[in-house]
């Protein structure tokens, strides 16, 4: 895939260009400054003029020299495990790839449904930018708002979001800056929900990756950015509006499963994005990259040669055993309820170690298929994963005194675990 890309680069990078700029002038996002306030104890990030930034820093060791963003990162989802990285620590703008957060926030907003009706108001009907034509008074499900905020972008969409979860863009911003901190992308603030360009609103590369693998864990998240296409209900003419997703990797890279592009004079072009194949979840973010599709496709196709699905668990598979008390046999043993299979960076797995809980002797009768304990893996001692354990087999009481007398003993002993 990267060989033929690197050979069509003339072409493919003139098609980025050409719908880049039509995306830019789409967006139409400023330079002054966001709409919103940001909210307080922020530290601005100096601007400057964008023009003027020095030419793009490679290492002498860059993996991926033709990677023409400024600040970029591949990572695995699950681990954490970065697999290559340029400047992925640098503060930097990150225009609508805020809306990840955005959509995180308000999946994670106690007391909000997806059923949620929200009426559009003006000051969400003005946002400038990228649009999804919202009009003030409109009355939209909460669910067709963040489709549209993710698909085609809509400022307004994650402005009125904002607004019914919180009760204003800058309450809200808060909440996301306070969230991205728990999933420790400690190196970014918000000042509004959408990106308009603020310079108190600002993240890194690796923050980026890290928020997106962390949405990559919920089911909704991943149902809404690797959506293709929606089409969204309206209560006026013409009753429908068809929403497409920008981002192009959906519709041509094997395994995309999202996630958001972004563009202002400030940011340039940026696009998180994420693939899955053979139980694999990369997740590469691009800030400032002339070519932002070639870069994210050189980086996934180095991320999916530098790890690989590996079956730490069949489902089935004896992983361990406990004792019985009192039953018709000494023991029983604890098979995996599922299968596992797990990303291994660079083909070692030593930085995986496994824990077994389960008790050390159970009372009879046990139950086949009775869950009696999980196994659970570590990376680094971060818990990425774990399996439930159940019997195999059946083991029933046994009612002869010595029996009687090995469940009471296993009562009493239990009294001081």
């Amino acid at each position: 895939m990267l060989l033929l890309l690197l050979g069509a680069v003339p072409v493919f990078a003139a098609w980025d260009a050409e719908n880049e700029a039509v995306h830019a002038e789409e967006e139409g996002l400023r330079e002054s400054g966001g709409d919103f306030p940001a909210p307080g104890k922020t530290e601005p990030l100096p601007a400057g003029d964008v023009a003027e930034e020095p030419p793009v820093y490679i290492s002498p060791g860059d993996a991926l020299p033709q990677v023409t963003a400024r600040s970029a990162v591949v990572m695995d989802a699950l681990t954490g495990e970065v697999l290559y990285q340029r400047c992925m620590n640098d503060r930097r703008f990150p225009a609508s790839t805020t809306k990840i957060m955005t959509l995180l926030t308000a999946l994670e907003a106690k007391g909000v449904g997806m059923d949620d009706a929200v009426t559009v108001s003006g000051a969400a009907a003005d946002t400038e930018g990228s649009t999804m034509w919202l009009e003030r008074g409109d009355r939209y499900r909460l669910e067709d708002l963040l489709y549209g905020m993710m698909l085609v972008s809509g400022n307004d969409a994650a402005v009125a979001v904002a607004e019914h979860v919180a009760g204003s863009v800058s309450a809200f911003a808060e909440r996301m800056t306070e969230k991205a901190r728990e999933i420790g992308a400690k190196d970014t603030r918000f000042a509004n929900s959408c990106g308009l360009h603020n310079p108190c609103h600002y993240t890194t590369a690796h923050d980026l990756a890290l928020i997106a693998a962390y949405g990559c864990q919920n089911p909704t998240f991943r149902k809404i950015v690797s959506t293709k296409e929606r089409r969204v209900p309206l209560i006026k003419p013409p009753f429908f509006q068809n929403l497409e997703n920008e981002n192009m990797l959906l519709w041509i890279y094997r395994g995309a499963n999202g996630v958001k592009t972004g563009y202002t004079d400030a940011a340039g072009r940026c696009v998180v994005t994420a693939a899955e194949r053979d139980g694999v979840q990369l997740v590469a973010v691009v800030l400032d990259g002339i070519y932002m599709w070639n870069d994210s496709i050189a980086m996934l196709d180095y991320g999916f040669r530098h790890i690989e699905g590996r079956d730490f668990v069949k489902k089935g598979e004896r992983v361990a055993a406990v004792s019985v008390a009192g039953g018709n046999q000494e023991s029983v043993a604890l098979t995996a309820e599922s299968a596992l299979r797990l990303p291994v960076p660079h083909g070692d797995a030593s930085a995986y170690r496994r824990e077994i809980k389960a008790p050390r002797s159970v009372e009879a009768p046990v139950q086949r298929g009775e869950k009696l304990g999980e196994v659970i893996y570590y990376y680094r001692d971060k818990k990425v994963a774990s399996v439930a354990l159940a019997a195999e087999s059946r083991v029933g009481r046994d009612d002869s005194f010595l029996a009687g007398l090995s469940r009471l003993w296993h009562k009493i002993s239990a009294l001081f675990l």
